[in-house]
């Protein structure tokens, strides 16, 4: 049995994992796919402190080999459920489970794709998810950003204080974000406007140069761009644990700060939990937070 176990390796996960070894516990990491989480997709982060730049990959890299290195151990299997079985919890994956004394779900979220040609070529390099951690790569430049909510709303405005020219495509013939962000963005003359059209593809060869976009008149057109940010929504991966954390309307983890849930011992961090600030730095400090209460709860056995 042990102490603590961990669903999903990313950031939240990885420093939930470095806590509770340093505390002393027993901690099993297990992941579906890719260490790291989002931040992967990132080809240079310049946001997370100590380091002036550093991509994604070698982030996850460095945390993986730090909570190695003090003993926690990994599982490369998805979990489809937990059973709380009072003093233990079961975590129930594809190829069996384990028990546990307590558990710390940190599952992320998936960023919503347009599912357009090319789209999988390019990310990471050339389409981003996030203006906050890559838009600097842009100054100067022409970008596009994908959606008409509030997110892309927030992410154009973000975007236009840095680049020449600002495109938004909505498929929707109006945009759906609130209308005072919408205005501010109208205000601004290096941004234009594209709706009722989706992307049919991203199109280059060594980089992104160009999308070709479906209109909802049947034709089609070529918007000539350096980069995309794509923000159509997200997707919390938290299904499979609405029994013991119960899920706010968008599909989010039911928790505040403390990370702690509706179940004794089962906890939540990262983007996953109902929060309004998603960052790597965010989501660090939600895995401390879990996991020292997650040692605490065990303490108090």
């Amino acid at each position: 049995m042990y102490d603590i176990i961990i669903i999903g390796a990313g950031p939240a996960g990885l420093t939930a994992a470095l806590y509770a070894r340093r505390a002393g516990k027993t901690v099993l990491i297990i992941e579906k796919s890719t260490f790291g989480g989002q931040m992967t997709f990132s080809p240079k982060i310049e946001n997370f402190p100590g380091s002036a730049a550093i991509s994604g990959n070698a982030l996850a890299d460095q945390m993986v080999s730090q909570v190695l290195e003090h003993g926690a151990e990994v599982e490369l299997d998805e979990v489809v459920g937990i059973e709380d079985r009072g003093a233990t919890k079961f975590v129930k994956t594809t190829s069996g489970g384990f028990e546990t004394k307590t558990v710390i779900i940190a599952v992320g979220v998936k960023h919503r794709k347009t599912g357009a040609e090319g789209e999988e070529k390019f990310l990471g390099d050339g389409i981003s998810f996030c203006a906050v951690c890559d838009g600097d790569f842009y100054a100067g430049k022409e970008v596009a950003v994908i959606g008409g909510g509030n997110s892309a709303l927030q992410e154009a405005i973000l975007l236009s204080e840095k680049c020449t020219k600002v495109t938004m495509v909505q498929n929707l013939p109006y945009f759906t974000g609130e209308a005072k962000t919408l205005e501010v963005l109208k205000g601004r003359p290096n941004v234009e406007f594209i709706t009722d059209a989706v992307v049919k593809s991203f199109n280059g060869d060594d980089a992104i140069r160009s999308v070709t976009l479906s209109h909802g008149d049947g034709n089609e057109s070529t918007l000539n761009i350096d980069g995309v940010f794509v923000a159509i929504g997200l997707i919390p991966s938290n299904k499979a644990f609405e029994n013991v954390c119960g899920l706010d309307t968008y599909g989010y983890a039911d928790s505040g700060e403390d990370c702690r849930t509706k179940t004794a011992g089962v906890f939540v961090a990262g983007d996953c939990r109902s929060k309004k600030i998603r960052q790597i730095t965010t989501a660090a400090a939600d895995g401390s937070v879990a996991a020292l209460a997650a040692c605490n709860y065990i303490d108090m056995m």
